[in-house]
């Protein structure tokens, strides 16, 4: 008798000899064609993406205003090289992200080919603008994989072995009440961390020797915990205070994740520095730096650029993806997948315990898996277990978390609403099938 094995599997036994065992698989599935919410995979099976290629897809798989953009552009010019050559792609898509995203009266925009390499030019531009050399970040932070984003990083899965690291970086605890804040309000937690935010500058670091604070207001890998306004208003008051630069990174968040063009624009605050990428380009690789321009002109020339960033076949992407996201409304569409998701999450944690939380801003959320209802007795098991098991059913999601304990939802904010419920339904089946009553 012959046992046919399926491509799928074939295909992560080639992975297997062919790619390093360090690059991660966060769920088993695998993409051979994708439209809208809906991924096929090797072996023609539809799958519900509830993963939107980790934060890229807000705008949906292959929208076809951004597919006809990449063919006409890669049929005129694949690549010039800024620097050498200049592009108008590169200009439009500027003036359109100052239009969206104004740091200020003027704002400027460097254009990159990452969210880490957006992180590694904004913390080079911080630093020449100031003079200074201190950073600040978070624990909980994920700001990308190349060396002073690794700094920034605070997992140390993805940093084991890779010393040594940028200096001058110093890390805060991120307000993360659900916890930490046992035995307070809310409100008195907030206001012992901003307590604790101020003694940082006594203890650890003059404000003199500071040039950048960086933070995530919804943080990604960190598992969606969301910044309160209080501490981000503190963060800008001393950074006002002290002529530090508040740098925030949108590379997860941005274009509609949160029901707006940026999380920032739910806090009333403007900041120094932006990094943006992920659902940008519409799935092709691109990233930007968005800054006030008397900050970001105070880059020294040689310090910034490189062969790729601007690439006409990417500008063209994103400047499609973003027209196509104002045409349908994104943020509108970020809102409310959100508050159906929120509602489900909210529902789901009454029937199973293992939910311990339940967060996020928007359409950029999180339940948190736990032991015996234990904020520190994370259940990564339990997530892992969850993942397999919706592959099968066809649906897929993917973790986050310092622990791994965090099941997100970054679903492109296009799905049908039959979709989101069909991928919802799934979740909760699987879920209350593994969850301890």
């Amino acid at each position: 008798m012959t046992t046919t094995i399926s491509k799928s599997k074939s295909l992560y036994e080639r992975r297997k000899r062919l790619v390093p065992d360090a690059l991660g698989i966060f769920n088993p599935s695998t993409a051979v064609r994708a439209k809208g919410a809906r991924i096929w995979d090797a072996d023609g099976r539809e799958l519900i993406d509830f993963a939107g290629g980790i934060g890229v897809m807000n705008a949906g798989h292959c929208p076809a205003p951004v597919v006809k953009a990449v063919q006409q552009q890669a049929a005129k010019l694949m690549h010039a090289c800024f620097n050498v050559s200049l592009t108008e792609t590169y200009l439009d898509l500027a003036e359109k992200l100052v239009e969206l995203l104004p740091h200020g009266d003027f704002t400027k925009v460097l254009l990159t080919n990452s969210g880490a390499e957006a992180v590694e030019n904004a913390i080079k531009i911080a630093r020449m603008a100031t003079g200074r050399q201190g950073i600040l970040c978070f624990t909980g932070a994920f700001h990308g994989r190349t060396m002073m984003a690794m700094t920034l990083t605070a997992k140390t899965k993805n940093k084991t072995s890779c010393g040594p690291f940028a200096p001058e970086v110093y890390r805060l605890e991120y307000p993360y009440y659900y916890r930490y804040g046992a035995g307070l309000s809310e409100e008195k937690y907030v206001a012992g961390q901003i307590q604790r935010l101020h003694d940082f500058f006594h203890y650890h670091a003059a404000p003199s020797q500071m040039a950048a604070v960086i933070v995530e207001l919804v943080q990604g890998e960190g598992g969606f915990t969301v910044m309160p306004p209080a501490y981000l208003q503190a963060l800008r008051d001393i950074c006002d205070q002290h002529g530090m630069l508040l740098i925030i990174d949108e590379v997860q968040s941005g274009f509609g994740r949160t029901g707006a063009w940026a999380a920032f624009h739910h806090y009333g605050i403007t900041p120094d520095i932006s990094t943006w990428a992920k659902s940008m380009g519409g799935g092709m690789p691109i990233g930007a730096v968005i800054g006030k321009a008397a900050v970001m002109d105070a880059a020294i020339a040689g310090t910034i650029g490189g062969t790729y960033p601007g690439n006409p076949v990417c500008c063209a992407a994103a400047l499609a993806t973003i027209r196509y996201m104002e045409t349908i409304d994104i943020n509108a569409k970020g809102k409310k997948v959100g508050n159906m998701v929120r509602r489900r999450f909210e529902a789901m944690k009454k029937k199973c315990p293992a939910i311990g939380n339940v967060r996020g801003l928007g359409a950029m959320l999180a339940f948190e898996l736990v032991k015996n209802g234990d904020p520190r007795q994370p259940d990564a098991e339990l997530a892992n277990r969850l993942i397999a098991a919706c592959e099968e059913k066809g649906l897929i999601i993917i973790s986050a978390g310092t622990f791994g304990n965090c099941i997100r939802v970054l679903s492109p904010l296009v799905i049908e609403e039959k979709l989101l419920r069909k991928g919802l339904d799934i979740l909760e089946e699987t879920l209350l099938e593994n969850c301890e009553q």
